[in-house]
């Protein structure tokens, strides 16, 4: 008889309530300027007396995965309300080369833990009103490397009417491939260490910040014998605009894709987009998901990349998970 394994993290389980609908509010908005000052958290980008500038702007030396531009990203810290919140607004003063961009993105702490981060330009609505907010600005630069500059963020916070009810979490068959790439460093700030543990997917939406665990998945194996949780520290395979697990009504990009097929797996398979990534590069595999090597071949025991069953656990609010510690 198969045993069910779970290796590599700690979890905390914490019950989710029902939700409700979320009054909308005749109360002012709450409205501030994100500080732009850089700390650790922060990647690749570095405060100026002109603002906010990719430290790097070089397009990086890129293997078939991963962004094909240089970027990088500022999270604030989180901000507590002085009530309760569940829509908001970005305005951003920047000054950008074609081709390069700025996006501002915040996610809010309900009683369920971190929303998703959501795009604020023109606007974040989020499924439950939040105590905290935290913003978030990628800055990337064009394929020729060249940059962008952001003088100013301010966000507005306030209350609109939104109805939900508790959900299980999404979970879905994709194809895995391994990151490798020990010494390199992930799009959340993390320097890769042999055998590590985390995963790679193709959204900024489900990205933890460094050293969190913010955005947890359980892989296993098709035949549920191995499982492994990991946290979410890095963007990619192909994509970083593909929130895949999403309904279209929420997806990024590809909204024309079912719920939970990846774009690599839909170019790779049937030929769509080109056979192409966002970035134009051919896809040479239908991977959904990337493992570090220490959740690939101790974890999982795999051997060669191969189809897992993903359960992206901050998407329902039922039981859910956070990374703790190694043991």
């Amino acid at each position: 008889m198969n045993h069910l394994h779970v290796t590599a993290f700690v979890l905390t389980l914490v019950l989710a309530p029902v939700l409700h609908a979320v009054p909308a509010s005749a109360a002012p908005a709450e409205r501030w300027t994100v500080d732009l000052a850089v700390d650790t958290d922060d990647v690749n980008v570095r405060l100026t007396s002109a603002g906010l500038r990719l430290t790097d702007p070089r397009p990086p030396p890129v293997p078939a995965t991963g962004s094909a531009v240089a970027e990088g990203m500022l999270v604030s810290p989180a901000r507590a309300l002085s009530r309760p919140a569940n829509r908001f607004r970005a305005e951003v003063v920047a000054t950008a080369a074609p081709g390069a961009t700025v996006t501002v993105q915040v996610r809010g702490w309900r009683a369920t833990g971190w929303s998703e981060w959501r795009d604020a330009v023109p606007a974040a609505v989020l499924d439950q009103p939040a105590q905290q907010v935290q913003a978030r600005v990628v800055l990337s630069a064009s394929r020729s490397g060249q940059p962008v500059e952001v003088r100013a963020v301010r966000l507005t916070a306030d209350a609109v009417t939104a109805v939900t009810a508790a959900t299980v979490g999404l979970s879905y068959r994709v194809y895995a491939t391994r990151i490798g790439l020990v010494g390199g460093t992930t799009a959340n700030g993390h320097v890769i260490v042999p055998r590590d543990h985390f995963v790679a997917l193709p959204s900024r939406r489900g990205l933890s910040p460094r050293g969190a665990g913010d955005y947890t998945v359980r892989v296993c194996t098709t035949g549920g014998s191995r499982c492994a949780y990991a946290p979410v520290w890095d963007v990619g395979p192909w994509n970083t605009r593909d929130d895949y697990w999403n309904p279209s009504t929420v997806r990024e990009n590809w909204k024309g894709l079912p719920q939970g097929r990846p774009e690599a797996q839909a170019a790779y398979q049937y030929g769509y987009n080109g056979g192409r990534d966002q970035f134009g590069r051919v896809v040479l595999n239908p991977a959904g998901v990337d493992l570090a090597d220490g959740t690939f071949w101790d974890g999982l025991l795999l051997t060669t990349n191969s189809w897992v069953d993903v359960a992206y656990l901050w998407t329902g609010s039922g039981p859910r998970g956070w990374w703790v510690t190694a043991r």
